[in-house]
């Protein structure tokens, strides 16, 4: 069967709960026909944002099911446009069969993400707000959670908007310096006094630029790369980290040839170990193929645990100059040692001692990082990379001596910001020069 092509003007439907089977499905409608095919299904339009409990039926007055029906007539709905919401039970064949109907009814199921992608193109998100709500859907861990809700209630877009506004209102100053300067009521060189709050702005973006680390690092997690000669106990580690059996644990030397992680929620915070080849001198193809992948993971990693058995060496610290290296000393069960408790930790993989504290300490030393920076962070690359444009920007624009070359700097910053949120408004210009300054009156 051909699919439909997608239409913004269609009406469209799907199930907003979990998967199937469960104890109720929520199928959600949103479209200029969605009170008209509600009308059909339950025989009225039930008063708005009122929860009544109705026979579903199909046109030849058979039952899909019992259950609750609400209407939200837009613009104030998620979509901004007439929704309603079905509440039956999370039956698999209750769910088709009303599929069945509303597809019949003209309706089009809808497709990944089009309820989101509505309410972005009738204002009721915008898209720093949509990828919050994006995040906050796939939250696993209580940071991941407050990182989305930052975003997707608004907050870190309401910080962008002000910012571009200032620009906008800068803008309109040195606009009318240039274009209207022998009219009374323009002061002159009123430009002047906009720079220093520009200093004062690119400051902020400086300071959200350097927050994006520590929000990438909640998204995306925290990576430990466990790293250390043959046998230092890595794969045991990772398995006692993870509680079952996820490495290969054998005497033999080289066992270890990819690279294995696991996921770990620690103090709220998502902590990727990742489990690597022994490093050491080989001619063995296959192994020095896994210890390079082992090197250029413990590069790319947050921390590296340099693990070493009481009678082995450690590997140098100095392959791995640019990420801190935690020393850890394995197989405590097997022989007593002293050790330094400011620099070193001691564990026990096969008894568990001293893998709280390990975890412990990971989990505060990503606690500072994240508590260190302020409170709303941009949480994508793709701010982070705008930012960075917006700040280059404003830079030129304090550098500059021309008033025309350094408005269009201004005009750019601004629409860097306005790329972020998808809101990129440059007729406000006008305005602001109109009002404030009462141009042609």
């Amino acid at each position: 069967m051909k699919a439909k092509t997608m239409r913004a003007d269609d009406t469209i439907f799907a199930l907003s709960s979990g998967s199937l089977p469960a104890g109720l499905a929520v199928i959600r409608l949103s479209g200029s026909s969605a009170f008209r095919a509600a009308e059909k299904l339950v025989g009225f339009v039930p008063q708005k944002r009122m929860a009544v409990l109705r026979t579903v039926k199909a046109p030849d007055g058979s039952i899909i099911d019992r259950g609750l029906i609400l209407t939200f007539p837009g613009p104030q709905s998620f979509t901004g446009e007439d929704c309603v919401e079905l509440h039956l039970h999370g039956s698999r064949a209750v769910v088709s069969k009303l599929y069945t109907v509303l597809e019949a009814m003209g309706l089009r199921l809808a497709e990944p993400g089009e309820f989101s992608r509505r309410a972005l193109d009738n204002g009721k998100l915008d898209l720093v707000e949509a990828e919050g709500l994006s995040d906050l859907l796939r939250a696993e861990t209580e940071m991941q959670r407050r990182l989305a809700i930052e975003q997707a209630d608004g907050g870190l877009s309401l910080v962008y908007r002000q910012w571009a506004k200032e620009l906008t209102h800068a803008r309109a100053l040195i606009e009318a310096e240039l274009d209207f300067a022998d009219e009374d009521d323009i002061p002159g060189s009123v430009s002047a006094t906009i720079w220093p709050r520009i200093k004062v702005l690119k400051a902020d973006i400086d300071r959200q630029l350097q927050a994006t680390e520590s929000a990438e690092i909640v998204r995306d997690g925290f990576h430990v790369a466990i790293v250390g000669p043959p046998n230092a106990g890595k794969s045991s580690l990772l398995n006692a980290l993870a509680g079952r059996d996820v490495a290969i644990v054998t005497d033999v030397a080289g066992t270890t040839r990819d690279i294995l992680n696991i996921d770990l929620d620690i103090d709220g915070y998502l902590i990727r170990f990742f489990d690597t080849a022994g490093i050491r001198d080989t001619d063995d193809i296959v192994e020095k193929e896994g210890i390079r992948r082992a090197r250029a993971v413990a590069q790319r990693a947050d921390i590296v645990l340099s693990l070493r058995a009481p009678s082995t060496d450690s590997i140098s610290i100095e392959e791995f100059p640019d990420v801190p290296v935690w020393s850890v000393i394995t197989k405590a069960d097997l022989s007593s040692i002293e050790i330094d408790t400011k620099t070193e930790f001691l564990i026990s993989s096969k008894t568990g001692d001293g893998l709280d504290e390990l975890k412990a300490a990971i989990g505060e030393a990503v606690s500072q990082q994240w508590e260190a920076i302020s409170s709303l962070r941009p949480g994508r690359l793709r701010h982070a990379q705008l930012l960075q444009r917006a700040s280059n920007f404003l830079q030129e624009a304090l550098q500059g001596s021309q008033l025309d070359m350094q408005a269009e700097c201004l005009r750019l910053a601004a629409e860097e910001l306005g790329r972020i949120t998808g809101q990129v408004d440059v007729e406000q210009l006008l305005d602001i020069i109109f009002s404030e300054f009462c141009i042609g009156k």
